[in-house]
């Protein structure tokens, strides 16, 4: 089955510059040598293009790596990649770097404690102590006990 086309104005765009598309390609090679610097938005455009990712571009040459993982990566739908890393880090001989978690809240500094209020709360009043019985009669007694 045919592809349809994207619709896009490279060329448009191209021609506005008055590049030919022999002068387009000579600054992708002023960006491959390096004489021209290859800013986050160069890497942003070509690197999907390229099938990887951008920083990738700078970092990793993909002579030094199996290809198989970097098809792997590509051909991994963005949402199932978590699991793919998940899955490939149970392989590491050195663990992983615990991941930074946040709190959920922010710290806050406790709250002074003012054990003099705390024992005065404790304290059972005058008129709930037990009172010396006088004779022939019977003393108060604290509730509850």
């Amino acid at each position: 089955m045919a592809r349809t086309p994207e619709k896009n104005f490279l060329r448009a765009w191209r021609e506005h510059r008055r590049l030919t598309q022999a002068k387009l390609a000579e600054v992708i090679s002023l960006l491959e040598s390096g004489e021209r610097g290859l800013s986050d938005r160069w890497l942003r455009k070509l690197a999907p293009v390229l099938g990887t990712r951008p920083g990738h571009l700078l970092d990793v040459d993909p002579n030094d790596v199996d290809t198989d993982v970097l098809e792997i990566w590509a051909n991994t739908p963005e949402a199932k990649r978590p699991q793919l890393i998940a899955v490939m880090n149970t392989f590491r001989e050195d663990p992983p770097p615990a991941p930074f978690l946040e709190p959920e809240k922010p710290l806050r500094k406790p709250r002074a404690v003012n054990l003099k209020a705390i024992r005065r709360e404790a304290r059972p009043e005058s008129s709930e102590l037990t009172e010396k019985p006088k004779a022939g009669g019977a003393g108060k007694t604290p509730e509850g006990i």
